[in-house]
């Protein structure tokens, strides 16, 4: 087996912001039961005994949500002693937690670091462009309150990136969002297109237009390009993606291979669904404290959900950037209009980027394979 890799839900849905653009709070409306609560501690126990049976090489656990630290920092004591108590073949485990950073204090950030977990903070650019969609629950702004956070993750030496979603309001902003991260010393970047609703276009005051998106993907490489001419470019996961990909190497990001790769994303209940963005009903394989990890993946299998993520239409199969750009990522190839099944809403904007940057890419892989 290849290393596992697991998604844990332990707040659900739940969260301490609301934040305009949220996916995950739009899935929640669109099924049955929209949050499942906070994880029990029996749910976690079976959780973590199921995964660490099945898990050979190593094992990564992310926790998500919602906002995850809403479990309470006991829940991550307990999550350690049973990784203790179930590994009992002493494979590599590595923790991962994504966090708004609204409840994040010096305890906390000291776990972290003492626990070797690694955070992904969500910030949004600048004060403007961070305010405008990320308010607490009072409609509060929340950006000087991030910055807390991250200068206490920094503080207690615990390793973190920052995650950005690129909507209409960061993406005509990046030049100046690139040099803010440049002065706060934010050296790992991670940018993740924004998603509209669910069966929605780009109607949204936030949405993301193509040719917004593939100028922001030009701004940025040439930002990063220019800094890594001079041995100072901050780690940006996409474009080390693409190196990768003109490399021979397969990418870390499901959405830069193309296709659905194995997943489990597991719910407070211990529900498993095939990914984070088809947290649905119709799209349960099952639920942890009753199924193994191989019946789970077997019904992943069987269940067609991976099959269906190689529906790229003959155009995009044709495209000379094909070999690159891969289609994008499935949810992507999903609008509203049937008729349009298969094309990436951002193809566009990575015609554009492939237009103006892919020159440089090959540049900067053959220079590495030299």
């Amino acid at each position: 087996m290849p290393p596992v890799h697991v998604m844990l839900k332990p707040a659900s849905g739940l969260c301490n912001m609301r934040c305009t653009y949220c996916f995950y709070a739009d899935e929640m409306k669109n099924r049955t039961r929209t949050d499942y609560g906070i994880m029990s501690l029996c749910t976690l126990e079976n959780v973590v005994r199921r995964v660490l049976a099945f898990a050979e090489g190593s094992c990564t656990i992310a926790f998500q949500g919602g906002e995850p630290t809403l479990a309470g920092l006991d829940f991550y004591r307990e999550l350690l002693r049973l990784e203790r108590e179930y590994n009992s073949r002493k494979i590599p485990v590595s923790n991962t937690l994504q966090t708004n950073g609204y409840a994040l204090d010096g305890e906390w950030c000291s776990f972290f670091a003492r626990e070797h977990f690694l955070i992904g903070l969500s910030v949004d650019g600048i004060k403007a462009t961070h305010d405008a969609y990320r308010k607490d629950a009072a409609g509060a702004d929340t950006y000087f309150h991030t910055l807390e956070a991250a200068r206490m993750l920094e503080a207690a030496g615990a390793d973190f990136n920052v995650l950005t979603v690129v909507n209409g309001k960061t993406a005509p902003k990046i030049r100046r969002i690139y040099e803010q991260y440049r002065r706060l010393g934010f050296r790992w970047q991670q940018y993740i297109a924004c998603l509209d609703p669910l069966g929605e276009g780009h109607s949204r005051e936030y949405s993301l237009r193509p040719e917004v998106y593939g100028q922001f993907l030009i701004d940025l490489f040439q930002l990063w390009h220019l800094d890594l001419l001079k041995g100072e470019q901050p780690y940006i996961r996409q474009f080390e993606n693409y190196v990768g990909i003109l490399l021979g190497r397969q990418p870390e990001s499901c959405e830069q291979r193309g296709v659905c790769s194995l997943q489990t994303i597991v719910e407070a209940d211990g529900s498993v669904y095939p990914c984070d963005f088809y947290c649905l009903d119709e799209y349960r394989l099952g639920n942890l404290n009753e199924d193994s990890m191989e019946t789970i993946l077997d019904r992943l299998r069987e269940s067609g959900f991976l099959q269906d993520s190689v529906n790229h239409t003959e155009e995009c199969r044709g495209c000379p950037y094909f070999f690159i750009c891969r289609g994008g990522c499935r949810r992507h190839r999903e609008a509203g209009d049937e008729a349009l099944r298969g094309q990436n809403r951002f193809c566009r904007a990575y015609k554009m980027f492939f237009d103006a940057c892919l020159p440089q890419l090959q540049e900067i892989a053959r220079r590495i394979s030299a």
